[in-house]
C-alpha cells in the first residue's frame, strides 16, 4: 500500500471515541511489509485537541493529495481505494513508459468489435420440463 504513497498524514483527538480507522490504519502503515514497500513514505500523526473529526490525508507518489474521513470509513476500504488508484498509476506509468499517450482511448467503434480469435455465440436457453 505505501508504495504508492510519499506520504500519509494521520490527524485524530486521542480522546475522541470514532477514532478506530485511524489506528487501525495507523497499525497497517507500521507494518514490517508495508514499510518495506517504500521506506521513504513519511507517516506523520497529528494529535488534535479540537473536535474535528478523524481523517486520513495521503499523498501519492504523483502528488495527488486525498483525504478520507476516517470516521465514516473504515480503514480496510482507505487502504483498499489507495491500492486501486495505485494501480491506476502504475497501468498509467506502463503506457507512458512504452510511449504511449494516456489516458487511451478506443473509438466507439472498436468497442463493439469481437476479439480475435473468439466467436459470437447466440445465448442458449435451458428449457425446463
Amino acid at each position: 500500500m505505501l508504495k504508492f504513497l510519499s506520504r500519509v498524514r494521520i490527524e485524530f483527538n486521542a480522546l475522541d471515541p470514532r477514532t478506530a480507522s485511524c489506528l487501525e490504519f495507523l497499525a497497517q502503515c507500521n507494518a514490517r511489509k508495508a514499510k518495506e514497500s517504500n521506506p521513504s513514505c513519511a507517516v506523520q500523526v497529528k494529535l488534535r485537541t479540537d473536535d474535528q473529526p478523524p481523517k486520513i490525508i495521503v499523498t501519492f507518489v504523483n502528488g495527488d493529495e486525498q483525504v478520507y474521513d476516517a470516521t465514516a470509513t473504515p480503514a480496510q476500504d482507505i487502504r483498499n481505494m489507495i491500492l486501486e488508484k495505485g494501480q491506476s498509476l502504475e497501468t498509467e506509468q506502463m503506457f507512458r513508459d512504452a510511449g504511449e499517450s494516456w489516458p487511451v482511448i478506443i473509438p466507439a467503434d472498436e468497442l463493439h468489435q469481437p476479439a480475435p480469435g473468439t466467436k459470437e455465440t447466440k445465448p442458449r436457453y435451458i428449457q425446463h420440463a
